[in-house]
C-alpha cells in the first residue's frame, strides 16, 4: 500500500457583514452572518467526509464558529490559536475598500506591487507568516501517517502561510488568489516539501490523472 503523506486543509471562515460591505476586518472580532453559518455547515459536511484527524482555528469568532460546525459533525475538539488570527492592519481596520484607497492610496498601491508595507501601521505579511506558519507545522507534525489537519483561519493569513510553506518569496505571495468565504486550499507533503494540491476549492477533490501526479 502506498502512503500519500499528511494533508493540511486551510479553510477560510464563512461570510460576515463586513465581508459584504468590503470592509477591512483584520483582527477585529466580527461574527458570521446567517449565510456564513449556513456556508460553514455545508462545507463542514464535505470536509468531514475527508476524515480529518485534528482541527485548529483562529480564536476570532468568525473562524471559531466555522470550526465549530466541523467539530459538531466529527466530534473532534478545536484547538484555538491566537497566532492564526487575520493580519492586524491598524488604521485600515473598519474601513471600506474605497475608503482605504482614498485615505491610503500610496500605501495600497505599494502593497499591491509586492512591497513590504505595514498597512495602516500594522503587521507585515512576513510577520503574519512568522507567527502562523510555525503553528500550522507544529500541529501537522502531530498527525498520524497520512493524517489530515484542518486549519480554520482568514484569507490573508492563509495566503501568507501557504506562501511560506511552499517556500515562495514574499513578493510572489500575491500570486495566490484570494479564498472565497468557506472555501479551502489543500497542501500535501511531497518528496521536495509541501505542494499546493487544491486552491480555493468548495467541492471534494477528484484524483489527479495524468503525467503530473
Amino acid at each position: 500500500m502506498t502512503h500519500r503523506g499528511p494533508r493540511i486543509i486551510l479553510w477560510r471562515h464563512g461570510q460576515t457583514a463586513w465581508n459584504l460591505e468590503r470592509r477591512f476586518q483584520g483582527s477585529t472580532d466580527i461574527e458570521l452572518t446567517e449565510t456564513g453559518v449556513a456556508q460553514a455547515r455545508r462545507a463542514a459536511r464535505l470536509l468531514a467526509s475527508l476524515k480529518p484527524d485534528a482541527i485548529v482555528a483562529s480564536d476570532l469568532k468568525r473562524a471559531a464558529a466555522t470550526a465549530g460546525e466541523l467539530s459538531a459533525i466529527t466530534g473532534l475538539p478545536v484547538t484555538h490559536e491566537e497566532a492564526l488570527q487575520e493580519t492586524y492592519a491598524g488604521e485600515w481596520q473598519g474601513l471600506t475598500h474605497d475608503e482605504i484607497i482614498a485615505r491610503f492610496g500610496d500605501q495600497y498601491a505599494a502593497w499591491k506591487r509586492g512591497e513590504p508595507v505595514r498597512r495602516g501601521g500594522g503587521e507585515l505579511e512576513t510577520e503574519v507568516a512568522d507567527r502562523a506558519a510555525p503553528v500550522v507545522l507544529r500541529h501537522a507534525e502531530k498527525l498520524p501517517e497520512d493524517g489530515t489537519l484542518v486549519v480554520v483561519s482568514h484569507g490573508g493569513t492563509i495566503r501568507t502561510t501557504i506562501g511560506r510553506l511552499l517556500g515562495l518569496e514574499p513578493h510572489h505571495w500575491e500570486g495566490l488568489g484570494g479564498l472565497t468565504n468557506c472555501c479551502w486550499s489543500v497542501l500535501g507533503r511531497g518528496a521536495r516539501g509541501w505542494r499546493l494540491l487544491e486552491h480555493n476549492a468548495g467541492t471534494l477533490p477528484e484524483p489527479v490523472l495524468g503525467d503530473d501526479d
